[in-house]
């Protein structure tokens, strides 16, 4: 996996983002990719943004996995910072290489960077392959959560 490069998303790798994100049966269901406008503006907005960090794993010159990384300051556990890990994707022919593996590490060592004291993240009830892997490297189920569409 030397060759594996981790980087800041740009808007020349959307197409390939949207492709992983629309690659399974709930992304199916929710992403557009003849369609990258929306993706773009929001590429943007995430860009502008210091607490938002959209990255992807190249491998050569091909994008072969992704993941955001929120930090968010807070008041609650005597005001410390925590980050949410969403939107990790890694690339169909990629999964079971490791890559999964390095991009959740990189982003738990980028949340201790930020200071961060909790790393969180959520993952579809339906997902049980990924409950399991997150539980391997360490994370616990340990709350409910919850959606109110709007």
């Amino acid at each position: 996996m030397g060759d594996l490069d981790i980087r800041a998303a740009a808007a020349a790798d959307i197409p390939a983002i949207v492709g992983m994100l629309a690659d399974d049966p709930l992304g199916a269901q929710r992403e557009s990719p003849d369609d990258l406008g929306p993706y773009l503006a929001a590429l943007e907005r995430l860009s502008t943004d210091p607490n938002q960090n959209l990255v992807v794993a190249v491998r050569g010159d091909r994008v072969v996995g992704t993941l955001q990384l929120t930090i968010v300051p807070g008041l609650s556990r005597r005001g410390a910072t925590r980050s949410i890990i969403e939107g990790v994707r890694v690339h169909a022919d990629e999964r079971g290489s490791g890559l999964g593996t390095r991009l959740i590490e990189w982003a738990i060592d980028a949340s201790r960077r930020h200071g961060c004291h909790l790393v969180q993240l959520t993952s579809d009830n339906t997902r049980t392959d990924a409950h399991r892997f997150y539980e391997r490297l360490g994370f616990t189920a340990s709350h409910v959560g919850f959606k109110l569409q709007l």
